[in-house]
C-alpha cells in the first residue's frame, strides 16, 4: 500500500508536466507531510540528505565525464574520428552508413553520453550520407540508434549513475560494458550492411592502407584518450573518478593545443555549457537519493524482495519483468532517473534470485539505450531529428528496424550473462558470475 501511495504521488506529478527532478524531491516532501510522522528530526534528515546527497566519490566522475565530451565534440576530435572511419569501412556496401557506426562507437568511449554522440557524427555524417544519395530517413535512423552506444561503451555516465545508485564498482561496470557494447556495435552494422545490400545503396572508393593509416594516426591523439582511461584505470594508476578528471584536461589539450581546434578564447564557452548539463544531472541525482531514502526507510525494496521470493519466481521471470517495466520507463523518463529510481528496488531481488549486481546493471544500460531511441521522450530521436529536419514520426518510424534488432539483441545479453560477465571473471577472479543463469531459463 505504502509503495503503490508513493509511486502514485510521483506518477501524478509526472502527469502534470513537472520536471523529474522536482518531481522526485516533492513526492518526497508531500509523502513526509501527509502520510507519515513528521517531526523536527524528519526534517533534519531531509535537510542533510539534500546537502549530502552528492557526497559520493563516484559522482564527481560525472562532470568530468561531460566536460571531457563538451571538449572533445568542439574540439574537433569527431572529424578526424569519421574520417578514420570512412577510410575503414567506407569502401563497402552502405559503407557510409556503416563509418557512422564505427564513428559512433569511437565517439562514445571518448564522451560517455549518447545525446552528444548523436549531434557530434550526426551533425557530419547525416549530410554525407544524404549527398551521397542514401535515403534521409534511413541516414536519421542509423545515427540515432548508432548514438545509443554511448551508454553502454565505456566511460558511460549512466555506468557511473547505476554504480553510485547500487554501490557497485564503476571499474567493474565498464568493463562488462566492453563486449556487449563492441558486439552491439557489429550488430548494427551488419542491419546496415545487409540493408544497404539489399537496396544497393552507393558505395566510395577503397581508401588505400596509406590513407588508412594517415587518418589513423591524424585521430590518434583523441583515441589515446580510451587508452589512457581505460588503461590507467586496470592498470591501478588511478579510479575512474580519477580517471574522468585526467580525461577532461587530456581532452583540453587535445582540442586546445594538439589539435588547436578550440582557441582559448572559446575555452569558457565550452566550460559554461558543461555546467549546465552537470548541473541538470547532479540535481536529479540529489533528488533521487533522497527519493531512495524514502523508499529505504519505508523498506519497500526489502519487502518487494520478499514478495518476488514468495512467489517463487525464477530469475528468468525476474529479469522478463525487468525488461518490459525497464522498456515502458524507457518511453516517458529519462535514463539517469530511471537508474535512481528502480536500480534500488532491482538489487536485493536480483541478488536474493542470485543475479549479479554487474549483469543486472548492464542490462538496465541496454534499456536505456533503447529507450533513447522509443519515443515519446526519446533524446536521441528529438536530436536526430533536429539534424535532419524531419518530423519525430518520420524519424521513430526510420529508426523501427533497428529498435527490433536491439530487443533480440537485449533478450541475448539478458540470458547469457557470459557476454557481460566474460572480462569482469578474468580481470576480477573473485567476482561471483551468474553463471547458473542459463540453465534456469530451462527449469
Amino acid at each position: 500500500m505504502t509503495a503503490a501511495l508513493i509511486m502514485g504521488i510521483l506518477t501524478l506529478m509526472l502527469i502534470t508536466g513537472t520536471p523529474i527532478s522536482i518531481a522526485l524531491g516533492m513526492t518526497v516532501l508531500v509523502f513526509m507531510l501527509f502520510f507519515s510522522s513528521f517531526d523536527m528530526v524528519t526534517v533534519n534528515i531531509i535537510s542533510q540528505r539534500l546537502f549530502t546527497g552528492l557526497e559520493s566519490f563516484a559522482i564527481m566522475a560525472v562532470p568530468f565525464f561531460v566536460l571531457a565530451g563538451a571538449f572533445l565534440t568542439d574540439g574537433g576530435v569527431a572529424k578526424r574520428i569519421i574520417k578514420f572511419a570512412v577510410n575503414l569501412v567506407g569502401w563497402m556496401p552502405g559503407g557510409l552508413a556503416m563509418a557512422s557506426v564505427v564513428a559512433c562507437a569511437f565517439f562514445a568511449t571518448l564522451s560517455g553520453s549518447s545525446p552528444a554522440t548523436v549531434m557530434a557524427i550526426g551533425s557530419l555524417m547525416l549530410p554525407a550520407m544524404i549527398q551521397q544519395g542514401y535515403p534521409k530517413g534511413f541516414s536519421t535512423g542509423v545515427i540515432a540508434c548508432s548514438g545509443s552506444l554511448g551508454i553502454l561503451i565505456p566511460p558511460s555516465i549512466v555506468l557511473i549513475i547505476y554504480a553510485v545508485a547500487t554501490s557497485e564498482s564503476a571499474g567493474k561496470l565498464f568493463v562488462a560494458g566492453i563486449v556487449p557494447g563492441l558486439l552491439l556495435a557489429l550488430v548494427l552494422m551488419g542491419v546496415t550492411f545487409l540493408y544497404a545490400k539489399k537496396h544497393h545503396f552507393p558505395t566510395i572508393p577503397r581508401a588505400s592502407f596509406r590513407e588508412v593509416v594517415k587518418s589513423f594516426f591524424d585521430a590518434f591523439w583523441g583515441l589515446m584518450l580510451v587508452v589512457i582511461v581505460m588503461g590507467g584505470i586496470y592498470g591501478g594508476l588511478f579510479t575512474p573518478t580519477e580517471a574522468a578528471a585526467v580525461s577532461a584536461v587530456y581532452a583540453f589539450l587535445c582540442a586546445s593545443f594538439i589539435y588547436r581546434s578550440l582557441p582559448l578564447r572559446g575555452v569558457p564557452k565550452v566550460l559554461l555549457h558543461a555546467a549546465n548539463t552537470s548541473a541538470m544531472l547532479l540535481y536529479i541525482i540529489t533528488n533521487a537519493i533522497l527519493f531512495n531514502f524514502l523508499l529505504t526507510s519505508e523498506q519497500i525494496p526489502q519487502a518487494l524482495s520478499q514478495w518476488v521470493v514468495e512467489m517463487h519466481l525464477q530469475s528468468w521471470q525476474f529479469l522478463l519483468v525487468v525488461n518490459l517495466v525497464l522498456l515502458l520507463a524507457g518511453q516517458f523518463m529519462e535514463p539517469s532517473s530511471i537508474i535512481l529510481i528502480l536500480a534500488p528496488l532491482f538489487l536485493p531481488i536480483a541478488k536474493a534470485l542470485g543475479i549479479d549486481p554487474i549483469h543486472l546493471g548492464i542490462i538496465m544500460a541496454i534499456n536505456m539505450e533503447i529507450g533513447m531511441i522509443t519515443p515519446p521522450v526519446g533524446l536521441n530521436l528529438y536530436v536526430a531529428s533536429h539534424l535532419s529536419h524531419l518530423g519525430l514520426t518520420e524519424v521513430s518510424k526510420a529508426a523501427l528496424p533497428f529498435l527490433g534488432v536491439m530487443l533480440l539483441y537485449l533478450a541475448l545479453i539478458t540470458y547469457v550473462p557470459s557476454i557481460s560477465m566474460f572480462l569482469v571473471d578474468r580481470l576480477y577472479p573473485s567476482n561471483p558470475a551468474a553463471v547458473a543463469l542459463p540453465a534456469q531459463v530451462f527449469d
